[in-house]
């Protein structure tokens, strides 16, 4: 098992912090992802946010009514091993395979 922490994510448009209006999630629930997580309140609008990825809530690092600026810590989650990288591949160096076969036209 490892744990993974979600930072608050850039909500564009030069938004720097929000402040947390509810949790829906708690500390201890199993989450899939894109289960909304909490609601957060900016200067232009309320939003929700989703979760990242699928996992167990281990520690919500903000209550409600607290205020937090981008990148700050929001959430930790537990997840397996397997899922604790990055999203994707790695790309692998190979040989590259030729595709097409070029040969001289016959008189």
């Amino acid at each position: 098992m490892a744990e993974v922490t979600f930072p608050l994510p850039d909500l564009g448009e030069g938004l720097i912090s929000a402040k947390v209006l509810e949790w829906l999630v708690a500390e201890g629930d199993w989450v899939e992802r894109n289960t909304p997580l909490l609601e957060l309140e900016t200067t232009k609008a309320a939003v929700e946010i989703p979760s990242p990825q699928s996992g167990r809530i281990t520690r919500l690092h903000v209550g409600e009514g607290e205020e937090l600026a981008a990148g700050d810590p929001l959430v930790t989650f537990t997840v397996e091993d397997d899922q604790a990288g990055i999203v994707g591949t790695v790309p692998q160096e190979k040989k590259p395979t030729r595709r097409i076969r070029l040969s001289l036209p016959e008189d």
